[in-house]
């Protein structure tokens, strides 16, 4: 008996051990580490003088990595020749950097890595680390700071470069065209920005969203905001200022050929009212039709093909003109395609139309009908958009009413004489209660004109009204959801968004959004007051 219990106990304390080990070997994770990586030290150390060295080393407590360095890596002055950064790629527990340009004299340079320094394991980063040195004999230590923001993106506007150029005997405003500034900073991810480590003296200070990354002002890519005034240095104030894309001057591209009969012309600049002339001989009965797409720098070409090598093209505007010559080689032809602007509801606010995707020249009104649940007709009248390609049917409509839409075969012929297959569909109002309104308050101390646009929740326009006055504004029968608001402070009055220009230091019209969603739902009043000051 006492054996067995020697042999029990010594069982119990064998297993007890088992268990024990294999709960310490068992991994747990432990804490997630959530601190970033410490700079230890730096040869040359940080906020050199006199500095003269063409390589720098910047050690770290731990393993790190350098993840879009050539994105985030900000240098002021910028180098005409940009420094050699290592390890890319690989984790390491120091930074090399061996500059490949000139130095000037006398001046404070700043290596602002962003938060391109994360940790090897977790990524934790070491946000906007700088190191900074002088070629001269004291560290530059002034600053300035404000925020950039983009009137026409509601959401936040990443990588926007804000720069300082020195106003000296050199100095024209074509400078920011040709050559860096003299000091730039990045808002990265946030609208707010700091330039630092700065001399005393008179400034522009402009910002840019810089499509090629080459510090250097083009319009035709970049976005580009500016403050008037000169900025004098040391200042307290705070720059808030908006970027925005200039309207280029004119410039029309060499055709495409889509299909047969079919070519697009890209351009830049403002290309409303653009007059195409075909230069080639053509036939009496030739037809042509210009259609531009929408969002999109380029217009669609139609024209009612013929026998030719080559086409020959004026293009002109204004005292812009240029000639093209295009071969075309297609045999293909666009089929007709229709699209109709509503399924199912036809809502009471509404205008029924039908899209075409190729120009139409000839409606035969006599083949359309629009009959009510009793088959009783719908008188209508008929309207051709600009582009001709946008019919629209306009008819009294009464809620809670089912209509039926015939569209027989050549009701509608494009320009290369194609017409529509027989077409019907149904559509069904609603009653006013399924609807709901919101009311707007406009206020403000100015007495101009404001556009304001109701937005969607993918800020997508829904309705827009102009007014000229601060007042109450109200959007109808409109379905239930989730709305947001824009209004556009309309200057000049001319009932558009108007952009800037840097070389006629004209800012852009003021756009603001009504940060709160508007829930609306059937049957309900909403209203709102925004204030505009």
């Amino acid at each position: 008996m006492r054996n067995s219990l020697i042999k029990f106990f010594l069982l119990l304390v064998i297993s007890s051990a088992f268990f024990d080990c294999a709960r310490r070997g068992a991994p747990t994770g432990g804490l997630k580490d959530t601190i970033p990586p410490v700079m230890i030290k730096a040869i040359p150390k940080m906020e050199s003088v006199n500095f003269k060295e063409s390589k720098i080393k910047i050690f770290f407590d731990e393993y790190i990595k350098l993840k879009d360095a050539n994105k985030n890596l900000v240098i002021s002055p910028p180098q005409k020749t940009d420094p050699i950064i290592s390890p890319l790629g690989t984790a390491s527990k120091f930074i090399t950097i061996k500059i490949q340009d000139t130095l000037d004299a006398n001046t404070t340079y700043s290596f602002n890595f962003g938060n391109s320094i994360v940790d090897n394991n977790e990524e934790n980063k070491l946000g906007n680390f700088k190191y900074v040195f002088s070629t001269g004999t004291y560290i530059d230590s002034l600053n300035l700071v404000g925020e950039v923001t983009d009137p026409m993106v509601k959401k936040l506007v990443r990588g926007i470069d804000v720069m300082l150029y020195d106003y000296n005997s050199a100095f024209t405003d074509s400078i920011i065209y040709k050559q860096k500034p003299r000091y730039i900073a990045n808002t990265l991810d946030s609208t707010l920005f700091e330039l630092t480590n700065l001399r005393a003296g008179k400034y522009l200070l402009i910002a840019l969203k810089d499509a090629n990354n080459n510090k250097i002002y083009n319009p035709e890519i970049d976005k580009i905001g500016f403050i008037k005034d000169t900025v004098t240095l040391p200042t307290d104030k705070k720059y808030n200022f908006t970027i925005f894309k200039e309207i280029p001057k004119l410039k029309v591209f060499r055709p495409k050929e889509v299909n047969k009969g079919h070519l697009i012309f890209g351009f830049e600049g403002n290309a409303a009212d653009l007059n195409i002339e075909l230069l080639s001989q053509k036939p009496s009965d030739f037809k042509s039709e210009i259609v531009f797409e929408k969002e999109k720098d380029t217009l669609n070409y139609w024209y009612t093909p013929f026998e030719a090598d080559s086409l020959k093209f004026l293009v002109s505007k204004n005292d812009y003109s240029e000639e093209f010559t295009l071969k075309t080689r297609s045999s293909k032809m666009d089929s007709l395609k229709i699209i109709k602007s509503a399924t199912g509801v036809l809502h009471l606010i509404d205008t029924f139309s039908i899209a075409t995707n190729t120009p139409i020249v000839n409606i035969d009104r006599s083949l359309i009908k629009i009959t009510d649940k009793d088959s009783l007709l719908i008188d209508f009248k008929e309207s051709l958009s600009k582009s001709k390609t946008k019919l629209t049917l306009n008819f009294e409509k009464k809620y809670n009413t089912e209509y039926n839409f015939e569209l027989l075969p050549k009701a509608v012929t494009d320009i290369f004489g194609i017409s529509n297959d027989s077409l019907s569909f149904k559509l069904k109002t609603k009653s006013p209660e399924d609807y709901g309104i919101i009311n707007i308050d406009l206020v403000s101390a100015k007495k101009t004109a404001f556009i304001v646009e109701l937005l969607n929740e993918k800020d997508a326009l829904i309705r827009l009204i102009k007014v000229d006055k601060p007042q109450k504004v109200s959007f109808n029968l409109l379905s239930p959801g989730n709305y947001g608001v824009r209004v556009t402070i309309d200057e000049n009055n001319n009932g558009i968004w108007d952009t800037g220009s840097f070389l006629n230091k004209r800012q852009p019209e003021v756009v603001k959004y009504f940060d709160k969603k508007i829930e609306l739902r059937a049957n309900w009043d909403v209203n709102e007051t925004i204030n505009l000051d």
